[in-house]
């Protein structure tokens, strides 16, 4: 794929399972790779592959997480905050039809990362609910800096070029007199983490970056490194089988159902980058 300045080349593979290796990936991006060149990672994958795996049904809804789901998220922000912020449609679309699990996400939410997080209508602390079987949630992967280089490393043994790692979420970074910031809980500096709620509200005025990138292998420019992630993040939306979080969970009802269809098609967990002047005899 073609972009201004940047060449894509998707990694394609399968369903990556709990503690599955993430070799699948790196062996596919070593025949691929030069010099210079960035190999893009969603978060999701490698949160799996390191089993960082929650199961919402343990968790039991106190009267708390019920109000977050139902008067706060579902009609406090799906009819009210969320229309005059200007929220997109389809979020506010998605907040309205609220599931009743939609409280136990909130308790685990609640008790994983406290009000800040919670207190946010949608996509809490990066927490994912596609692209998981049955009940279950991913986090974010466990220590992602650290994550990144290793990732690097090994791509390194086996492909003997330099690599730079990106691992990216698709929750925003918002820009405010050049200053950035996001309700995550990490991100590459000098992106302002963890501000949970607060971000979401004041990103409504602010500038939205796009995806961010939570973590590299090396040093990146704060501009190029959202670049990148934004690159990767649109080519996802153009080859993405489900819209939303709700047509994921629809085929999640059954936890063998799930997983049969999350086996049955091609994912893009990575995506390597290159700046088109390291592209050689390309055509």
């Amino acid at each position: 794929m073609k972009h201004e300045d940047y060449i894509l080349f998707p990694i394609e593979t399968n369903y990556i399972k709990p503690n599955d290796s993430l070799d699948i990936i790196l062996n596919k991006a070593s025949q691929i790779v030069e010099d210079n060149d960035y190999l893009v990672i969603a978060e999701t994958p490698i949160s799996i592959s390191q089993g960082r795996l929650i199961d919402e049904s343990e968790y039991i809804p106190s009267i708390k997480a019920k109000f977050l789901a139902f008067i706060w998220s579902k009609y406090i922000w799906g009819y009210l905050l969320g229309p005059i912020l200007g929220i997109k449609k389809r979020t506010i679309k998605n907040l309205r039809r609220l599931p009743t699990d939609a409280a136990r996400h909130k308790e685990l939410v609640l008790q994983l990362y406290g009000w800040k997080h919670a207190l946010k209508p949608a996509s809490e602390a990066g927490i994912d609910l596609s692209n998981v079987p049955g009940t279950y949630v991913s986090l974010l992967p466990e220590n992602p800096e650290k994550t990144a280089k290793n990732i690097s490393k090994t791509l390194k043994e086996k492909s003997k070029k330099n690599v730079n790692v990106l691992i990216v979420d698709s929750d925003a970074t918002y820009k405010i007199k050049n200053k950035y910031f996001t309700s995550l809980p990490t991100a590459i500096p000098p992106i302002k983490t963890n501000m949970g709620i607060y971000a979401y509200i004041l990103g409504q005025v602010s500038t939205n970056c796009g995806s961010t990138p939570i973590a590299s292998s090396s040093p990146i420019d704060i501009e190029e490194g959202l670049k990148i992630a934004n690159i990767c993040e649109d080519y996802q939306k153009l080859n993405n089988n489900m819209e939303t979080i709700h047509d994921m969970k629809k085929l999640n009802e059954d936890n063998n159902i799930s997983m049969k269809y999350l086996n049955s098609i091609v994912h893009t967990p990575a995506i390597v980058v290159r700046k088109r002047k390291y592209q050689k005899n390309y055509s």
